[in-house]
């Protein structure tokens, strides 16, 4: 029986996601010698479906205040370093076409494919080997050298980097592999949740609000004193749209969110100028009839409305500012384009990625304890925190 190939590199990453394949282009294009060992048969699994299919790459808004995490400074470095305007100058050399779509949201006007054949083109500029349907069986430290051992031989480098993502999407391929590596070298790994995820209706809203899927309402959605306004769309099971993945991000199971249904308008005054109709008060409310009737009988407003005296008004007004619901769960980690947990922001440096404690061992992306809001900012913490591995590794 032959004895497994051994093959010596400087740098060994271990994902071909976003932020692996550019922590591996950069650190290609300062002479290193890198491979990407990636277990699927593609890369930029993710990537290819975010944005609906045309990839969010970036926000021209990037800010910290965009990212949650146990540290909210840890992030502020790697943005620095490395720009929406740095990827923006990327993409328009590689002949990405792009539009900003809202809120400084930029996709692609073709495809996710762009992106992808993009950070294709820079590993081959940059002489990065990139290993498909290759999976790692055990990691090891010796001495200043790590040895991996994979289904495709066994790698020896000095540098380490494991851009494994998150457990967001894992009909993808994602597996929590981060999390037990960090684990194994005795780093802190908070607990995970997912993120930017639809809500499933507790059982008394479910029956509320049965058939109403495909219905979308203007709002504000609060969660845990943030606001986030956006079209609110009813599922089979719940609640989705923007604002709702947003919030989802922030709730912690047996948290209520807050709906403001009229976000521009003071109920109370749309109210009391309608005071005099005898048509009910469903009839009257600025939203699609059958989620107006179905909200007016879920709080028994059953009557017309010349019949409801100022203190009802009153209460009627602050409720549709102030929709309160508990949801029962979200969609699980199938459905969200997100996670929040993974190693903790304290193991590592915030200049570099590398972990503190631990010589040439690096996280990047997702895995990591920074989870970006909707809008692209999570792939944008790919980019910096890939660059910043990547220019240093």
């Amino acid at each position: 029986m032959s004895r497994p190939l051994k093959i010596v590199k400087d740098a060994v990453i271990i994902g071909a996601g976003a932020s692996g394949l550019f922590a591996a282009a950069e650190a290609g294009l300062r002479g290193r010698r890198v491979v990407v060992l990636e277990r699927s048969a593609t890369m930029g699994n993710k990537i290819r479906v975010s944005g609906g299919g045309r990839c969010n790459f970036t926000n021209l808004n990037v800010t910290a205040n965009n990212y949650i995490s146990p540290n909210p400074s840890f992030c502020k470095s790697a943005l620095a370093g490395f720009t929406p305007d740095d990827f923006i100058q990327l993409a328009e050399r590689y002949g990405v076409r792009y539009y900003e779509k809202e809120h400084g949201q930029l996709f692609c006007k073709g495809s996710s494919g762009e992106i992808i054949s993009m950070l294709r083109r820079r590993c081959e500029e940059a002489g990065v080997t990139i290993k498909y349907n290759t999976k790692v069986h055990d990691i090891a430290k010796r001495g200043d050298v790590f040895v991996i051992v994979s289904s495709n031989g066994i790698f020896h480098c000095n540098s380490l980097c494991l851009a494994t993502g998150g457990i967001s999407y894992p009909q993808l391929g994602a597996t929590p592999f981060g999390y037990r590596i960090a684990a194994q070298f005795g780093l802190k790994v908070n607990p995970t949740r997912p993120a930017l995820v639809p809500f499933v209706f507790n059982a008394e809203d479910s029956t509320n609000y049965d058939g109403l899927a495909g219905i979308s309402i203007e709002a504000v959605v609060t969660c845990n004193k943030r606001d986030f306004r956006g079209g609110v769309l009813f599922t089979q099971r719940g609640l989705s749209g923007p604002p709702i993945l947003q919030a989802s991000s922030y709730w912690r199971t047996g948290d209520y969110i807050s709906i403001n249904l009229m976000p521009v308008t003071d109920a109370y005054e749309f109210l009391l100028s309608r005071r005099t109709q005898k048509a009910d008060l469903h009839n009257i409310l600025p939203f699609p009839k059958n989620f107006a009737r179905r909200w007016c009988e879920a709080h028994s407003y059953v009557k017309p409305v010349n019949q409801y005296n100022d203190k009802e008004l009153q209460e009627i007004a602050a409720r549709l500012h102030n929709w309160k619901l508990c949801p029962a769960k979200t969609e699980g980690y199938k459905r969200a384009e997100a996670v929040t947990g993974g190693v903790d922001t304290g193991e590592l440096s915030s200049k570099t990625m590398e972990v503190k404690k631990v010589r040439g061992l690096y996280f990047t992306g997702e895995v990591i304890d920074i989870t970006g809001q909707l809008g692209g900012y999570n792939l944008h913490w790919a980019w910096a925190s890939g660059y910043a591995c990547g220019s240093c590794m």
